[in-house]
């Protein structure tokens, strides 16, 4: 007799809800996406559900419709009546007892959540705290994984510390990225950000970012920082869905400049906003 235990409830397991046997659960096999609206309007979903495909392909999830994914998208989003809202979906290999290979023929699972993003406005007007961590990331980044452990321990961490977010420093010293956001440096005119390799997930939002600075006249330069760099930066800023941009004014317990929002880091929140209009 096969069982299992639900909290204090034994059950047969032939008698369990496919969810508790889901892939996503055992072994975070799964990928998913985030993508949030402005004003009533679902922004940059196309880049968004491209990426999506590649992490599927790159895990080798087969068989899925990326445009009833956009679809599925676009009902629950128009079902909520939330105008600025996060919207989180997710696709794991499917539900199975535990086996490390799956049982041939799995049939993919769908969830997505539609909830209401909060103001950022006191973050973007008085900018935020970050704190470095260790990155304990496993080595494909670039792929948008359900395996967020070691972002969860690293965001737990900063918020310990008083801090917004994390930002990641490699076994060579060098940053990669924050737990959910891509971190970018500003010296003179030039905006600095990590390139993108396996270690960093291709943010949609940096690609907006490098396109807002390259309009206000900055000059792109991938390339990785160390935390000393960084915490010496004109300015600092994360880029993120869900917040867009946002100042950074102290790393590390040092305060970035004058501790306020930089002159640029402004004018490319100003930028971003015609992308969304």
């Amino acid at each position: 007799m096969q069982l299992a235990m639900i909290q204090d409830k034994i059950v047969l397991i032939e008698a369990l809800e496919p969810v508790y046997l889901d892939r996503g659960i055992f072994f975070g096999d799964g990928v998913y996406e985030v993508v949030r609206s402005y004003n009533g309007r679902i922004f940059a979903l196309a880049e968004h559900l491209q990426r999506f495909s590649r992490s599927l392909n790159a895990i080798q999830i087969t068989g899925i419709d990326i445009d009833l994914i956009r679809g599925r998208v676009r009902r629950a989003f128009d079902s909520a009546g939330i105008a600025n809202a996060k919207i989180y979906f997710h696709i794991t290999r499917g539900s199975g007892l535990r086996n490390h290979v799956g049982d041939a023929g799995l049939k993919p699972n769908f969830f997505l959540t539609v909830t209401e993003l909060p103001d950022t406005t006191q973050e973007k007007t008085k900018g935020i705290a970050v704190s470095t961590h260790p990155d304990w990331r496993w080595k494909r980044c670039d792929i948008k994984s359900l395996n967020l452990l070691a972002n969860v321990l690293a965001r737990q961490d900063a918020a310990r510390k008083g801090c917004a977010e994390a930002i990641f420093v490699d076994e060579t010293g060098f940053i990669t990225e924050g737990s959910a956001s891509a971190l970018f440096a500003i010296f003179g005119q030039k905006l600095q950000t990590a390139p993108l390799t396996a270690n960093i997930l291709p943010s949609i939002t940096r690609k907006f970012v490098l396109a807002a600075g390259k309009n206000i006249g900055l000059e792109a330069v991938e390339k990785s920082l160390t935390p000393e760099q960084a915490s010496s930066a004109d300015e600092l800023f994360i880029a993120v869905t869900t917040k867009d941009i946002v100042p950074v004014v102290r790393f590390d317990n040092k305060v970035i400049s004058d501790g306020t929002p930089g002159r640029y880091t402004k004018l490319l929140i100003q930028e971003f906003q015609k992308f969304v209009i």
